[in-house]
């Protein structure tokens, strides 16, 4: 059934293996691109989900929700590269024999070390900017990864698991789709679900923990609490991705 689907998948894992072949900082630039645009989606988040948030309505979450949506499009249409939807893209070229273990592990490797450099050099333009130093805008944000800081390392895990599998889906089930808008409105969609149901994305918490730790914090925001958050985080998406959707697409589809 997903036959033309999966090939564009293995045909998407070699094109990304080939740009990191012919240059390797080209490759780590796209995954800086892709933390990026997922830090302007943490942003409009937040900053929309604040105004309910300071009203004490339950609509913060929601709206942060939908807006949230903005920062998958700007991935599948301007080129980012993010370690989360790799996952299952070079597992499932591994399998099909296209890509070497080693390949996947190294090129795994650079776009996580790529997203971080993004994370962290987009939350110096914020604080460059001064849009979230009032404790009036960034209230809900703090909040929010306060409590991520703080959840047990178990929870973290599988909720991170449900996440990535939910958003690889976000971009494996738009391939099945013609145009572009009804692409966008179905990866959107995924989004919001994950986001809504309070799973665990390492990339978008690394975004908003770097943005958190460049702003005026408490000390329940800390670097033990980055690590407490996105080790187990990392390992649940890792999971989610390559045996949730590479592993099992590969078994389904033999």
């Amino acid at each position: 059934m997903e036959t033309e689907a999966l090939l564009k998948v293995e045909q998407l894992a070699l094109k990304k293996f080939n740009i990191f072949k012919h240059n390797p900082l080209h490759y780590l630039a796209r995954a800086m691109l892709a933390s990026m645009f997922i830090g302007f989606g943490v942003i409009v988040a937040f900053k929309t989900g604040n105004f309910f948030y300071m009203e004490n309505s339950p609509f913060a979450y929601p709206m942060a929700a939908i807006t949230f949506g903005a920062a998958i499009i700007l991935i599948s249409y301007g080129g980012g590269d993010l370690f989360t939807g790799n996952t299952f893209y070079y597992t499932y070229a591994a399998l099909k024999k296209k890509l070497r273990w080693r390949e996947v592990i190294k090129l795994w490797g650079f776009s996580y070390l790529g997203n971080i450099l993004g994370a962290c050099a987009f939350a110096l333009l914020i604080f460059l900017t001064g849009l979230f130093a009032d404790a009036s805008v960034n209230t809900f944000l703090l909040d929010v990864v306060e409590h991520k800081m703080s959840y047990p390392v178990l929870p973290l895990f599988f909720r991170a698991i449900l996440c990535n599998w939910l958003v690889c889906l976000a971009f494996f089930v738009p391939m099945f789709m013609q145009g572009d808008g009804a692409k966008m409105f179905a990866m959107m969609l995924f989004v919001f679900c994950f986001f809504i149901s309070g799973y665990e994305h390492s990339i978008a918490n690394m975004c908003t923990f770097a943005i958190a730790l460049v702003l005026e914090h408490s000390e329940a925001i800390s670097w033990g609490g980055v690590l407490h958050n996105l080790i187990p985080v990392t390992i649940g998406n890792l999971i989610g991705g390559s045996v949730l959707m590479g592993v099992m697409y590969n078994y389904v589809n033999r």
